[in-house]
Protein backbone atom coordinates (compact mmCIF):
# COMPACT_ATOMS: atom_id res chain seq x y z
CA UNK A 1 0.00 0.00 0.00
CA UNK A 2 2.81 2.39 0.89
CA UNK A 3 4.48 1.76 -2.48
CA UNK A 4 1.21 2.59 -4.26
CA UNK A 5 0.81 5.81 -2.26
CA UNK A 6 4.43 6.72 -2.99
CA UNK A 7 3.91 6.30 -6.72
CA UNK A 8 0.74 8.38 -6.56
CA UNK A 9 2.54 11.13 -4.67
CA UNK A 10 5.46 11.13 -7.11
CA UNK A 11 2.95 11.61 -9.92
CA UNK A 12 1.61 14.59 -8.01
CA UNK A 13 -1.91 13.25 -7.62
CA UNK A 14 -2.19 13.40 -3.84
CA UNK A 15 -0.06 14.49 -0.92
CA UNK A 16 0.70 12.16 1.98
CA UNK A 17 2.50 13.77 5.00
CA UNK A 18 5.90 12.30 5.83
CA UNK A 19 5.80 9.68 3.08
CA UNK A 20 8.88 10.88 1.20
CA UNK A 21 11.20 10.83 4.21
CA UNK A 22 11.68 9.25 7.62
CA UNK A 23 10.83 12.48 9.38
CA UNK A 24 8.64 15.48 8.71
CA UNK A 25 9.34 18.99 7.46
CA UNK A 26 7.35 21.93 8.81
CA UNK A 27 7.52 25.48 7.44
CA UNK A 28 6.80 28.27 9.94
CA UNK A 29 5.73 31.86 9.27
CA UNK A 30 6.17 33.88 12.48
CA UNK A 31 5.00 37.46 12.15
CA UNK A 32 7.48 39.08 14.52
CA UNK A 33 10.02 38.31 17.22
CA UNK A 34 8.81 39.09 20.72
CA UNK A 35 8.75 36.97 23.90
CA UNK A 36 5.16 35.73 23.57
CA UNK A 37 5.44 34.52 19.98
CA UNK A 38 8.96 33.20 20.56
CA UNK A 39 7.55 31.18 23.47
CA UNK A 40 4.90 29.69 21.18
CA UNK A 41 7.54 28.51 18.71
CA UNK A 42 9.69 27.14 21.53
CA UNK A 43 6.70 25.23 22.91
CA UNK A 44 5.96 23.67 19.51
CA UNK A 45 9.56 22.55 19.09
CA UNK A 46 9.84 21.25 22.64
CA UNK A 47 6.66 19.22 22.26
CA UNK A 48 8.05 17.50 19.18
CA UNK A 49 11.31 16.66 20.99
CA UNK A 50 9.61 15.37 24.15
CA UNK A 51 7.23 13.20 22.14
CA UNK A 52 9.77 11.90 19.59
CA UNK A 53 8.13 13.52 16.60
CA UNK A 54 10.98 13.87 14.11
CA UNK A 55 10.48 17.33 12.60
CA UNK A 56 12.81 19.61 10.70
CA UNK A 57 11.55 23.18 11.16
CA UNK A 58 12.07 25.84 8.49
CA UNK A 59 11.39 29.04 10.41
CA UNK A 60 10.78 32.38 8.70
CA UNK A 61 10.18 35.70 10.46
CA UNK A 62 8.35 38.60 8.84
CA UNK A 63 9.69 41.22 11.31
CA UNK A 64 6.21 42.75 11.65
CA UNK A 65 5.97 43.51 7.92
CA UNK A 66 2.82 42.29 6.18
CA UNK A 67 4.47 42.44 2.78
CA UNK A 68 7.27 40.21 4.04
CA UNK A 69 4.75 37.83 5.62
CA UNK A 70 3.07 37.50 2.22
CA UNK A 71 6.39 36.79 0.49
CA UNK A 72 7.26 34.20 3.13
CA UNK A 73 3.89 32.50 2.68
CA UNK A 74 4.49 32.17 -1.05
CA UNK A 75 7.99 30.81 -0.39
CA UNK A 76 6.59 28.27 2.09
CA UNK A 77 4.23 26.86 -0.55
CA UNK A 78 7.26 26.12 -2.72
CA UNK A 79 9.12 24.42 0.11
CA UNK A 80 6.71 21.47 -0.10
CA UNK A 81 6.78 20.90 3.64
CA UNK A 82 4.44 18.41 5.29
CA UNK A 83 2.70 21.16 7.25
CA UNK A 84 2.54 24.96 7.32
CA UNK A 85 2.39 26.78 10.67
CA UNK A 86 1.46 30.45 11.01
CA UNK A 87 2.20 32.21 14.29
CA UNK A 88 -0.03 35.29 14.78
CA UNK A 89 -2.96 36.57 12.73
CA UNK A 90 -1.17 38.51 9.95
CA UNK A 91 1.02 35.51 9.10
CA UNK A 92 -2.00 33.20 9.20
CA UNK A 93 -3.89 35.46 6.79
CA UNK A 94 -0.90 35.59 4.43
CA UNK A 95 -0.51 31.80 4.48
CA UNK A 96 -4.23 31.20 3.94
CA UNK A 97 -4.18 33.51 0.93
CA UNK A 98 -1.12 31.80 -0.57
CA UNK A 99 -2.63 28.38 0.08
CA UNK A 100 -5.86 29.32 -1.70
CA UNK A 101 -3.90 30.19 -4.85
CA UNK A 102 -1.57 27.17 -4.80
CA UNK A 103 -2.04 24.31 -7.27
CA UNK A 104 -3.50 21.16 -5.73
CA UNK A 105 -0.15 19.35 -5.84
CA UNK A 106 1.37 22.01 -3.53
CA UNK A 107 -1.52 22.45 -1.10
CA UNK A 108 -0.62 21.55 2.48
CA UNK A 109 -2.45 21.63 5.83
CA UNK A 110 -2.17 25.02 7.58
CA UNK A 111 -2.14 25.24 11.35
CA UNK A 112 -2.46 28.67 12.94
CA UNK A 113 -1.58 29.59 16.52
CA UNK A 114 -1.70 32.76 18.63
CA UNK A 115 -4.67 33.96 16.57
CA UNK A 116 -7.37 35.74 18.55
CA UNK A 117 -10.41 35.47 16.26
CA UNK A 118 -9.94 33.02 13.35
CA UNK A 119 -13.43 33.71 11.96
CA UNK A 120 -13.03 37.50 11.94
CA UNK A 121 -9.60 37.04 10.36
CA UNK A 122 -11.22 35.12 7.49
CA UNK A 123 -9.31 31.90 8.14
CA UNK A 124 -12.41 29.69 8.49
CA UNK A 125 -16.16 29.99 8.99
CA UNK A 126 -16.87 27.46 11.71
CA UNK A 127 -14.69 26.92 14.80
CA UNK A 128 -16.07 23.48 15.58
CA UNK A 129 -16.13 22.25 12.00
CA UNK A 130 -13.33 23.93 10.01
CA UNK A 131 -14.17 21.88 6.94
CA UNK A 132 -11.01 22.73 4.97
CA UNK A 133 -7.23 22.55 5.22
CA UNK A 134 -6.97 25.11 8.03
CA UNK A 135 -7.37 24.78 11.80
CA UNK A 136 -5.40 25.79 14.87
CA UNK A 137 -5.20 27.11 18.40
CA UNK A 138 -6.71 30.48 19.35
CA UNK A 139 -5.50 32.83 22.07
CA UNK A 140 -8.89 34.52 22.38
CA UNK A 141 -8.69 36.73 25.45
CA UNK A 142 -11.05 36.41 28.40
CA UNK A 143 -11.64 40.16 28.18
CA UNK A 144 -13.88 40.46 31.21
CA UNK A 145 -11.28 38.85 33.51
CA UNK A 146 -8.58 41.20 32.21
CA UNK A 147 -10.69 44.30 32.74
CA UNK A 148 -11.83 43.23 36.20
CA UNK A 149 -8.16 42.81 37.12
CA UNK A 150 -7.41 46.37 35.93
CA UNK A 151 -10.39 47.68 37.89
CA UNK A 152 -9.10 45.96 41.03
CA UNK A 153 -5.74 47.73 40.59
CA UNK A 154 -7.40 51.05 39.70
CA UNK A 155 -10.80 51.16 41.52
CA UNK A 156 -11.54 54.73 40.37
CA UNK A 157 -10.83 53.94 36.71
CA UNK A 158 -12.77 56.32 34.46
CA UNK A 159 -10.80 56.26 31.22
CA UNK A 160 -8.80 53.29 29.96
CA UNK A 161 -6.29 53.84 27.17
CA UNK A 162 -6.01 50.91 24.76
CA UNK A 163 -2.96 50.79 22.50
CA UNK A 164 -3.18 48.70 19.34
CA UNK A 165 -2.58 48.47 15.62
CA UNK A 166 -5.93 49.07 13.92
CA UNK A 167 -4.66 47.05 10.95
CA UNK A 168 -4.45 43.83 12.98
CA UNK A 169 -7.69 41.85 12.88
CA UNK A 170 -6.99 40.20 16.23
CA UNK A 171 -6.55 43.57 17.95
CA UNK A 172 -9.70 45.04 16.43
CA UNK A 173 -11.68 42.07 17.74
CA UNK A 174 -10.24 42.52 21.23
CA UNK A 175 -10.88 46.27 21.30
CA UNK A 176 -14.46 45.65 20.22
CA UNK A 177 -14.83 43.29 23.17
CA UNK A 178 -13.36 45.87 25.55
CA UNK A 179 -15.75 48.55 24.30
CA UNK A 180 -18.70 46.22 24.66
CA UNK A 181 -17.89 45.73 28.36
CA UNK A 182 -16.68 49.22 29.21
CA UNK A 183 -20.11 50.76 29.89
CA UNK A 184 -21.10 47.89 32.15
CA UNK A 185 -17.83 48.19 34.07
CA UNK A 186 -18.11 51.98 34.31
CA UNK A 187 -15.25 53.40 32.25
CA UNK A 188 -14.60 54.99 28.88
CA UNK A 189 -12.22 53.56 26.27
CA UNK A 190 -9.67 55.95 24.74
CA UNK A 191 -7.87 54.51 21.74
CA UNK A 192 -4.23 54.99 20.80
CA UNK A 193 -3.15 53.44 17.52
CA UNK A 194 0.17 52.73 15.82
CA UNK A 195 0.59 51.05 12.44
CA UNK A 196 4.27 50.25 12.98
CA UNK A 197 6.70 49.93 15.88
CA UNK A 198 8.27 53.35 15.21
CA UNK A 199 4.91 54.97 16.02
CA UNK A 200 4.33 53.21 19.36
CA UNK A 201 6.13 55.74 21.57
CA UNK A 202 4.14 58.70 20.23
CA UNK A 203 0.91 56.71 20.43
CA UNK A 204 1.58 56.05 24.11
CA UNK A 205 2.46 59.71 24.76
CA UNK A 206 -0.77 60.79 23.09
CA UNK A 207 -2.68 59.16 25.95
CA UNK A 208 -1.01 61.24 28.67
CA UNK A 209 -3.52 63.33 30.60
CA UNK A 210 -6.40 61.57 28.90
CA UNK A 211 -6.46 58.19 30.68
CA UNK A 212 -6.05 56.64 34.12
CA UNK A 213 -4.30 53.49 32.88
CA UNK A 214 -3.14 51.83 29.67
CA UNK A 215 -4.05 48.34 28.51
CA UNK A 216 -2.18 46.51 25.76
CA UNK A 217 -3.97 43.57 24.07
CA UNK A 218 -2.03 40.79 22.36
CA UNK A 219 -1.06 43.19 19.58
CA UNK A 220 2.13 42.24 17.75
CA UNK A 221 3.06 45.81 16.79
CA UNK A 222 2.69 47.28 20.30
CA UNK A 223 4.27 44.33 22.11
CA UNK A 224 7.27 44.48 19.77
CA UNK A 225 7.92 48.02 21.04
CA UNK A 226 6.65 47.47 24.58
CA UNK A 227 9.63 49.20 26.17
CA UNK A 228 8.49 52.47 24.60
CA UNK A 229 5.14 52.21 26.37
CA UNK A 230 6.79 51.18 29.65
CA UNK A 231 9.02 54.26 29.42
CA UNK A 232 5.99 56.55 29.07
CA UNK A 233 4.22 54.83 31.96
CA UNK A 234 7.24 54.90 34.27
CA UNK A 235 8.09 58.54 33.62
CA UNK A 236 4.51 59.72 34.09
CA UNK A 237 3.18 57.48 36.89
CA UNK A 238 0.72 55.92 34.45
CA UNK A 239 0.15 52.19 35.04
CA UNK A 240 0.49 49.91 32.03
CA UNK A 241 -1.29 46.56 31.96
CA UNK A 242 -0.87 43.80 29.39
CA UNK A 243 -2.82 40.84 28.07
CA UNK A 244 0.13 38.43 27.99
CA UNK A 245 2.20 37.41 30.99
CA UNK A 246 5.49 37.63 29.08
CA UNK A 247 5.07 41.42 29.00
CA UNK A 248 5.08 41.65 32.80
CA UNK A 249 8.74 40.67 33.04
CA UNK A 250 9.43 43.49 30.56
CA UNK A 251 7.76 46.12 32.75
CA UNK A 252 3.98 45.89 32.59
CA UNK A 253 2.35 46.21 36.03
CA UNK A 254 0.38 43.00 35.65
CA UNK A 255 -1.31 40.62 33.26
CA UNK A 256 -3.93 37.95 33.69
CA UNK A 257 -3.22 36.00 30.59
CA UNK A 258 -1.92 32.87 28.98
CA UNK A 259 1.45 31.24 29.28
CA UNK A 260 2.39 31.29 25.60
CA UNK A 261 4.89 28.49 26.05
CA UNK A 262 1.98 26.26 27.11
CA UNK A 263 0.08 27.63 24.13
CA UNK A 264 2.94 26.33 21.98
CA UNK A 265 2.84 22.92 23.66
CA UNK A 266 -0.88 22.71 22.92
CA UNK A 267 -0.17 23.66 19.31
CA UNK A 268 2.56 21.02 19.16
CA UNK A 269 0.07 18.32 20.08
CA UNK A 270 -2.14 19.39 17.19
CA UNK A 271 0.89 19.40 14.88
CA UNK A 272 1.53 15.77 15.78
CA UNK A 273 -2.09 14.80 15.11
CA UNK A 274 -2.04 16.33 11.64
CA UNK A 275 1.35 14.93 10.67
CA UNK A 276 0.19 11.48 11.69
CA UNK A 277 -2.84 11.61 9.44
CA UNK A 278 -5.64 13.63 11.06
CA UNK A 279 -7.34 16.06 8.69
CA UNK A 280 -7.62 19.75 9.68
CA UNK A 281 -11.23 19.77 8.49
CA UNK A 282 -12.12 17.37 11.32
CA UNK A 283 -10.15 19.11 14.10
CA UNK A 284 -12.06 21.86 15.94
CA UNK A 285 -10.21 25.06 16.79
CA UNK A 286 -8.83 24.81 20.32
CA UNK A 287 -8.63 27.49 23.01
CA UNK A 288 -6.38 27.90 26.01
CA UNK A 289 -8.46 28.41 29.12
CA UNK A 290 -6.05 28.36 32.06
CA UNK A 291 -5.10 31.89 33.11
CA UNK A 292 -2.07 33.02 35.03
CA UNK A 293 -1.66 36.25 37.00
CA UNK A 294 1.79 37.84 36.94
CA UNK A 295 2.59 41.04 38.86
CA UNK A 296 5.68 43.23 38.61
CA UNK A 297 6.36 44.92 41.97
CA UNK A 298 9.21 47.14 40.77
CA UNK A 299 7.32 48.68 37.88
CA UNK A 300 4.12 48.94 39.90
CA UNK A 301 6.00 51.28 42.22
CA UNK A 302 7.58 53.18 39.32
CA UNK A 303 4.13 53.71 37.82
CA UNK A 304 2.69 54.92 41.12
CA UNK A 305 0.47 52.00 41.99
CA UNK A 306 0.34 49.45 44.81
CA UNK A 307 -0.79 45.91 43.90
CA UNK A 308 -3.89 44.94 45.90
CA UNK A 309 -3.34 42.32 48.57
CA UNK A 310 -6.12 40.14 47.18
CA UNK A 311 -4.35 39.90 43.82
CA UNK A 312 -0.94 39.29 45.36
CA UNK A 313 -2.43 36.27 47.12
CA UNK A 314 -3.80 34.93 43.82
CA UNK A 315 -0.68 35.69 41.73
CA UNK A 316 0.95 32.84 39.86
CA UNK A 317 4.20 34.79 39.72
CA UNK A 318 5.42 37.94 41.48
CA UNK A 319 8.41 39.73 39.98
CA UNK A 320 10.26 41.80 42.59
Amino acid sequence: MKIVLLLIQILGLIYVPGLMAEGYTVSVNQFVEHPALDAVLRGIKDYSKKNDVNITFKVHNAQANMGTATQIAQQMIGEKADLLIAIATPSAQACAQALSKAPDSLKRPLLFTAVTDPVAAGLLKNLKHPGGMITGVSDLLPVREHLEMVRTFVPDLKRLGVLYNSGEANSKATVAGIKALSRELGFEVVEGTASKTAEVYQAAKSLLGRVDAIFIPTDNTIISALESVIKVGSQNKLPVFAADVDSVARGAVAAMGFDYYKHGLQTGAMVERILKGASPKDIPVEFQKKLELHINMKFSKMMGITPPHELLEKATKIIE
